[in-house]
């Protein structure tokens, strides 16, 4: 989902940074768009979203490059605690929240700091999911951190509003992304295509393309909201417990942590 909002993103003329804790990934972005012709557009900085040092220096990133900040996207992500709740440990829960609420928060906190300072307003896009917004639509910590993520945007939307920065959350559905489809990537977008009503599995162009329009002058009057992109999963309702009752029962053997494509291995105990 990153890697495809960098590229749309660059084709509409914005100018990018990257911020990944991955850098191998990272490195590969700022190749495949400077081989598309983006080169002098945009530039990569290695962040872990988790440190406010390291959120404060990709906004300065931003403007050492480009000479100001106007849209920042809070993107990153890890699938964190699994397991059943009685074996998650709070090592495992702050991990989580560390990445998915945290970041979040400090990437609000100093985007705001320097779209204030310049005193015209901004768009400030974070990722959370449909794993927040129902009891059965994700790992429990996840849902619960992704949820934090859709209330906090709302929080600061109001908060922002006089200053015409506007925060808006995204919440994907079933998105086959290479972090998602790294063991069976055929069979992963067979089954996603499945999940929903929509006929065709979902791909990081789709949550790119929402993002676009979240940071553009058409969406000038929207602001505290988050817009489901999921092929119609929650109209119809997730039930992912039975949907994916394989992996659930997988699931349910281990706990633990992922650390979806930071390049760290996962942290799973077997029960």
């Amino acid at each position: 989902m990153g890697r495809s909002s960098v590229m749309r993103f660059l084709d509409e003329g914005a100018k990018v940074v990257i911020a990944d804790f991955n850098v191998t990934t990272g490195e590969e972005t700022v190749v495949a768009a400077t081989e598309a012709g983006h080169g002098e557009s945009v530039r990569f900085i290695r962040t872990d979203v988790a440190q406010e040092s390291d959120i404060e220096a990709m906004m300065q990133c931003a403007l050492d490059a480009f000479g100001r900040l106007d849209i920042v996207f809070n993107n990153a992500g890890v699938g964190g605690a699994i397991g059943p709740l009685v074996e998650t440990t709070v090592a495992d829960w702050d991990y989580t929240f560390d990445v998915l609420a945290k970041g979040v928060f400090l990437g609000i906190k100093h985007a705001a700091r320097v779209m204030k300072a310049q005193g015209e307003g901004g768009s400030i896009i974070n990722t959370a999911s449909i794993a927040g917004l129902s009891g059965d639509g994700g790992p429990l910590v996840y849902s619960a951190a992704k949820a934090a993520v859709i209330s906090l945007s709302q929080s600061a939307a109001v908060e922002l509003g006089a200053d015409r920065i506007r925060v808006n959350a995204i919440c994907p559905g079933f998105i086959a992304t290479p972090l998602a489809e790294r063991h069976d990537g055929e069979g992963t977008r067979k089954a996603f295509a499945k999940a929903q009503p929509w006929p065709d599995y979902g791909r990081g162009e789709h949550i790119a393309g929402a993002a676009l329009f979240l940071a553009s002058d058409d969406a000038e009057f929207v602001t505290g909201e988050y817009l489901v992109v999921d092929g119609g999963l929650t109209a119809a309702g997730p039930e992912l417990s039975k949907k994916f009752a394989g992996a659930s029962a997988r699931f349910a053997k281990v706990s633990g942590i992922t650390k979806g494509s930071t390049g760290e291995a996962p942290e799973l105990r077997r029960l």
